[in-house]
This record gives C-alpha cells, structure tokens and sequence, in this order.
C-alpha cells in the first residue's frame, strides 16, 4: 500500500495535493493505496463539516500510521533576509522529489507534495476522484465575460513577503480586459475584509466551501492568488479558458528569479510579474534553470537535506567542544580562586 496522512489544521489544497499525489504513485506503484486520518479531511478554521460535497475515494482506511514506513518528501531552502521566516526556517523551493515514483510498498508519503511531476499522467481520473456532487454543483457564475478574482487574506495578510499587493490584482484586471474588453470581475475569497480593502468596488463573495470552490471550477477567467485553494478547482474545470497566478508564486512579491516554490508552476497557467507581464509554464521552467545556473546568491544560500544535517553536525560538536572547553575553563577558575583563598588563610 501507498499512502497519505490527512493531518489537523492542513488547509484542504495541501490536502488534495497529498491525496492525489500518493493516489497517483499507488497507481504507478500497481499497489493498493490508503489514507490515515480521514476525520481530518476538510476540516479546519474555515469549514468543520468536512468533505461533504465530493463522494471522494479514500482508499483503505489507516487506523494506525505507526505501522508503515513514513517517507518525508524531500526539502530544499533557500536562506535570505527577506523576512524573519526565511531568515530562520529559508523559504520553501523544491523541485518534484523523483523518489516518490519509486517508494517501496507499505509507505506513507508526507510533505508538500504539489509538483505536477506526481500527477501530470493521471489529470483525466483526477477529474472522476474529485468529482463536485450534482447537488452541488452549480454554473451560476460561468459567463463568457466574467472572472473569479481568488482573492486570499487570513494568515496572508501579515507577512508582506506573501500576501499580494493591489498592483498584482490591477495588471491581472488589465491582462483579463485584453482578452476581452467587456471582462467583468468579482471576487472569491476566505477574507472579505481583506478583499474589500484591496479592490474596493468590486463585488465579494464567501459562502460555504462548496460554494466558493464550485464558483472557482466553473469559472471561464481566473485570476488566481498564491494559494493552493484554487488549484484543483483550475485543474478539473471542464470551463476555464485562461488563468493568471503570480510568478514565483508565494513569494511574488520579493523573488529576484527564484521560486516559492517551483512546484508550482503548472502547464496550462500563465504567470504574471511585478511589471505585469505574462509567461508561460514553459518559459518559467526555463527561466528558472538559468537563473540557478547563473546566481551566486541562490548557490550561496540553498540548503539541501543532507547539506542541512552536516551543518547541524558540525554545529552540535562544535557545541559540545565548547561546553567541555568553557566547563574546563571555570573549574579551574574555581581551583585558583579556592588556592589563593588557602594563602590568604595561611599568611
């Protein structure tokens, strides 16, 4: 078996990223595929009732995840004063970690897991496993003049690194009009406070979960935030036309070629810069791999999982060699004090 974990507090775009890519690589594997904590799926700060309107497949159920071998995908970070996070933890920009494809059986898979190296072959049957219940469904907002602005705020909004400024929404609006002059736009969002003060005018809408991913999937227009939300909305829309997401993705608003991370970028998206221009899928890849040929600050600054634990090696013994160099020191501190304490006696 190949498996995922649903775990508490994961925001339901990480969900279905772990699930539809350990689903993918049981597929591939020809082995059956599980999930552990199925209580959790679609559950947290902005739906309780989980997975209500998707009759999703979750496999064998997984009672006890301690049983199976845990795979971490693997991490790559990039170390820059660009905030406090990426100062002390480096931001996340890994590429697909090729390992998942061959994982022996009797795995469990964690991590980001959103590179569409793990799915690309199976983007027909994810339609069928995320299929949106007819109940549910809903082409209320699919319009040939109308685009879903998903706008996201909540945590976003205080981390200026991440959270997009109203420039990125204005050259996707103008982007959109290109397309047509007659676009209209309202806007989809977990935040409507949020969404209110960065296009005021605009119309916001925030219902149920069912609601706001339904309006995203039917959508014809999308302009997207850096958030996993959309993302599979986008991807199994039978609708949608053409979308805008932010290039270099969550960190859109600092990167200097660099992506946050490179994961997301996703054939079929067209990815707007801080001028307002749009690239390709493609045209990102390649950017991207110059650019990690040519900056001396992404090299300088990358760590990678095994060159993070030598350094952390390297850190704890060298800990350990002061500890013993300072106790040392003081002890015989203590010894002289004490001796100079028995001639003052003495004399």
């Amino acid at each position: 078996m190949i498996g995922t974990e649903f775990l508490k507090g994961q925001g339901l775009g990480n969900q279905l990223f772990c699930y539809v890519t350990a689903r993918c690589i049981a597929a591939e594997r020809g082995v059956a595929f599980g999930t552990a904590g199925q209580e959790q799926l679609a559950v947290n700060i902005h739906s309780k009732k989980g997975m209500y309107f998707m009759d999703m497949d979750l496999g064998e159920n997984i009672p006890d995840p301690s049983v199976f071998r845990a795979y971490h995908e693997k991490e790559t970070r990039l170390y820059l004063g660009n905030s406090v996070h990426d100062l002390t933890h480096g931001c996340y920009v890994a590429g697909e970690d090729v390992s998942l494809h061959k994982l022996p059986d009797n795995t469990l898979i964690y991590g980001n897991m959103q590179a569409e190296g793990y799915f690309v072959k199976y983007m027909d049957e994810m339609k069928e496993w995320l299929r949106v219940k007819p109940e549910y469904d809903s082409h209320e907002f699919t319009k040939d003049n109308l685009c879903i602005i998903n706008v996201r705020g909540g945590e976003y909004t205080g981390s200026p690194e991440l959270y997009l400024d109203r420039r990125y929404w204005l050259n996707g609006i103008q982007n959109m009009k290109k397309i047509r002059s007659d676009m209209e736009f309202i806007i989809v969002t977990d935040d409507v406070e949020a969404a209110k003060k960065v296009l005021p005018g605009i119309p916001v809408y925030h219902g149920d979960l069912d609601r706001d991913y339904v309006m995203i999937k039917n959508a014809r227009y999308l302009l997207l935030s850096n958030s996993t939300f959309a993302c599979f909305p986008a991807f199994t829309s039978e609708t949608v036309q053409f979308i805008i997401a932010p290039k270099y993705w969550a960190r859109y608003n600092v990167s200097d070629g660099y992506w946050a991370s490179e994961q997301n970028i996703y054939s079929g998206f067209h990815y707007q810069d801080r001028k307002g221009r749009l690239f390709t899928a493609e045209e990102c890849r390649r950017e991207l791999e110059e650019y990690k040929e040519k900056s001396r600050k992404f090299r300088k600054n990358i760590i990678k999982p095994e060159k993070l634990e030598y350094q952390l090696g390297i850190i704890r013994s060298k800990c350990i060699y002061y500890y013993f160099y300072i106790k040392k020191i003081i002890h015989s501190i203590v010894r002289r004090s004490r001796l100079l304490d028995c001639k003052k006696e003495r004399s």
